[in-house]
């Protein structure tokens, strides 16, 4: 809904910013639009929202995937050198046992007498000839045996697909998003916060504007007064009716006029230049305000009536801090869950090349696997307890700075409250001091003009009657202002 009423302002505001004049709420709709502080609180308005979002995440599950290659100078090896050896002269090794106890057999044959000589040579040829293929059969299966227990490991090629659900975290997850919730809502009231600041800063610039306006004019009347009030005592200087020294007086107020009109010049060109930058315009522009020409100020606004639900509502400083309250209840808990048993789900997808499945074969080939994670604290030296304790302690701050809050602004509200009564109360005798003084304005010159009163009567007159017309435009103004602290205590600005 405000968007809506933004966007109408601003609209609004578009011809009279091109025409230079702007009335209060054309003033309002820029300031809004332009101020730094404001786009601020948006963008952290928006992170907030952001941020609220990640956390919804948190309930569901991870999945990550990941892949590599590794190069090493050295291979994983299952058999020793030694066993290698040993498979690898494998027919060597049984041709050489068989042969040696062959020869001790036939040895032993020749000594006993049952075998000649040359036939032993004879048999130890035969078979040294036919055991070389099996010595070279045997050392072959041997080095087969060596060559299928190597794992060629130096290039490794691996990858994952690894899922993560959390079961139970100790109410973390609960309280995080609570806590996001929190701060979104914490966000959007400082962007209200800033709002009703700028709402309140223009118009404090915009009716001190009108204010010096309303004075300007008022210099004005007044230097041509006392710019009257010379013509005519010189014309008496000259006619012999009046002193030389009536008119040195007399000259002395106009000096005194024409100084009033150079400081409230300066003072409305420097207000006019705040209340440019205030609402994003060139500070060296011209500008017109709808008010500045009004003969009366208005000052027949709707005073927001007073509630106490109303007041603690309104205000996004309370709102803010009712938020920090929640915040730090929910900081107690995320703590506390930190401290609790922890339950996750995972499971998951490797594949490697070499793979371990079937004798390191160099292939892809992968494995899927299920499993659940359980984390609990055993012992800790009481480091959960006294962080909880802390967290309180923070909670229980936060609790006691809001209620001194409530109290400030109720005693601020009420404030506000005597501050407008004494200013409708100024107001309406200020309303009462102006036609006295213009009657008494009025008798002076007449009383001059007959040559009953002199022109120190008639300065006195003039002079009480500018101060009675200012003290109304400052009551106009009071009335104004205090209006608009009244709305910004009460949150309603």
């Amino acid at each position: 809904m405000k968007k809506y009423i933004l966007f109408f302002l601003w609209f609004s505001v578009m011809p009279a910013a091109w025409g230079q004049t702007l009335s209060l709420d054309s003033c309002r709709a820029l300031a809004l639009r332009n101020n730094k502080q404001i786009s601020v609180a948006k963008w952290k308005q928006e992170a907030a929202y952001n941020l609220r979002k990640a956390m919804r995440t948190k309930y569901l599950p991870k999945v990550d995937a990941m892949g590599g290659y590794e190069y090493f100078s050295k291979e994983i090896s299952i058999l020793n050198n030694e066993q290698k050896s040993k498979l690898s002269n494998l027919g060597t090794n049984a041709g050489t046992a068989v042969s040696g106890n062959l020869t001790s057999t036939i040895t032993g044959l020749v000594q006993q007498g049952l075998l000649s000589a040359e036939a032993a040579t004879q048999i130890s040829s035969l078979l040294s000839g036919a055991a070389t293929p099996a010595v070279n059969l045997g050392n072959e299966l041997g080095q087969e045996v060596v060559d299928a227990f190597r794992t060629d490991t130096r290039n490794i090629w691996a990858g994952a697909v690894m899922v993560r659900q959390p079961i139970y975290m100790g109410g973390a997850i609960t309280a995080a998003n609570r806590m996001a919730d929190i701060g979104e809502t914490m966000a959007a009231d400082e962007t209200d916060l800033k709002t009703q600041t700028t709402l309140y800063d223009i118009d404090q610039t915009y009716w001190t504007v009108v204010s010096l306006r309303q004075k300007q004019d008022l210099a004005y009347s007044y230097r041509d007064l006392v710019k009257k009030l010379d013509d005519d005592v010189h014309k008496m200087i000259d006619q012999g009716v009046a002193t030389r020294a009536d008119g040195l007086k007399v000259d002395v107020k106009v000096n005194e006029a024409d100084m009033q009109v150079t400081q409230v010049e300066n003072g409305l060109s420097l207000a006019k230049m705040l209340l440019c930058q205030l609402c994003g315009l060139p500070m060296d522009g011209s500008i017109t305000l709808t008010d500045e020409e009004s003969d009366n100020i208005p000052t027949d606004v709707e005073v927001p009536a007073m509630t106490a639900d109303s007041t603690m509502s309104g205000r996004p400083e309370i709102r803010m801090l009712e938020n920090s309250v929640s915040l730090s209840q929910e900081a107690v808990r995320l703590v506390r869950a930190v401290y609790l048993p922890h339950v996750a789900l995972t499971g998951g997808y490797l594949i490697s090349n070499p793979n371990a499945f079937n004798g390191f074969e160099k292939k892809f080939s992968g494995v899927w696997n299920v499993g659940v994670l359980v984390q609990v604290p055993v012992w800790n030296w009481f480091e959960g307890t006294y962080k909880i304790r802390a967290a309180k302690a923070a909670a229980a701050m936060a609790e006691m700075q809001l209620s001194d809050t409530r109290e400030k602004i109720n005693l601020q509200v009420s404030q506000c409250q005597f501050r407008l009564k004494e200013a409708q109360k100024r107001l309406t005798m200020a309303r009462q001091n102006i036609r006295s003084a213009e009657e008494n304005l009025r008798c002076a010159n007449v009383g001059f003009r007959e040559g009953v009163m002199e022109s120190t009567d008639v300065m006195a007159a003039q002079t009480a009657w500018q101060q009675a017309q200012s003290q109304k435009i400052d009551a106009e103004i009071g009335v104004r202002l205090a209006i608009t602290s009244l709305k910004k205590a009460l949150g309603n600005l």
